[in-house]
């Protein structure tokens, strides 16, 4: 394992090509010698079949843990028990624990569990200290908290709830990052919090993603990947240069680590940490 806690994100692959496809993937990034890799829960549980079929072909298969990601919404106690039971049974000891996105015109409740924190104190309740439970951090802020005080103030209930570490939110401002490390350390959490990471290699994908989850991409970085409207190729070299240099401020800047977003690519994931020296 490398000195730094590198890990990658996938989310779960709706056929059988699909499927082959990551397999590949995740083949070709344990050069990188991951901490993990977690598998995405689909907004109101739409993949928790296909989430859970792809946890447990890679912790099967892979020498690489699996960390599936858990959601409030629509869930019931006793579906998420069951779950946890599951896999439990085939060897996870790792949950990503989300309070979950709510689907386009979604008309359901949110479910039995409202929070992430309720979610992390019930995982806790259930299975002890068996899980390593990752849960979710915003460097620019949550796009419903009404204030940063508000919002750092749910995230300390999660890591009182058994949280025991961080995935941050992607972002494009490492600044956003440092101050959340200090404002969490002024309210006494102490967990490592990891910068999530999402390679650009789409302009009107970034900007769709970004717009859905309250991330900000800044206005010089719209306007420069603007230019290469009619150039993929000069796209997805400037953004490699951009997350290059972002990650190795964050390095530099003393960040426990990586979590890639790797929208189940390998490529623009392997040339970044290769640039920065990490395989």
């Amino acid at each position: 394992m490398t000195a730094l806690s590198v890990s990658c994100e996938f989310f779960p692959p709706r056929s059988e090509k699909g499927m082959s496809n990551l397999i590949s993937v995740r083949q070709k990034l344990q050069v990188l010698q991951p901490e993990y890799y977690s598998v995405t829960f689909g907004a109101g549980g739409s993949t928790q079949e296909k989430t859970f079929e792809t946890v447990i072909q890679i912790q099967q298969e892979s020498e690489i843990e699996a960390a599936p990601h858990l959601s409030c919404i629509g869930s019931t106690r006793a579906g998420v028990l069951q779950l946890l039971q599951d896999y439990q049974k085939y060897g996870v000891r790792r949950i990503v624990a989300l309070r979950g996105d709510q689907p386009s015109g979604w008309a359901g409740h949110i479910g039995e569990l409202s929070h992430a924190n309720e979610l992390v104190e019930f995982i806790r309740a259930e299975t002890g200290s068996h899980f390593h439970i990752e849960v979710a951090a915003y460097p620019e802020f949550h796009p419903e908290s009404r204030n940063a005080k508000e919002d750092i103030g749910y995230f300390k209930q999660k890591v009182a709830a058994g949280a025991n570490s961080a995935i941050t939110q992607y972002f494009y401002n490492a600044d956003a990052y440092f101050r959340l490390l200090d404002n969490c350390a002024a309210q006494g959490i102490d967990i490592p919090i990891i910068p999530g990471i999402m390679p650009i290699s789409n302009y009107e994908q970034l900007i769709r993603f970004s717009n859905t989850c309250g991330a900000e991409v800044p206005r010089w970085l719209q306007w420069r990947l603007r230019d290469f409207e009619n150039d993929a190729a000069g796209l997805q070299a400037f953004g490699i240069d951009v997350i290059t240099d972002l990650c190795g401020r964050l390095l530099a800047g003393g960040a426990a680590g990586l979590h890639f977003y790797t929208l189940n690519q390998a490529e623009l994931t392997l040339t970044i940490t290769k640039r920065l020296g990490l395989y």
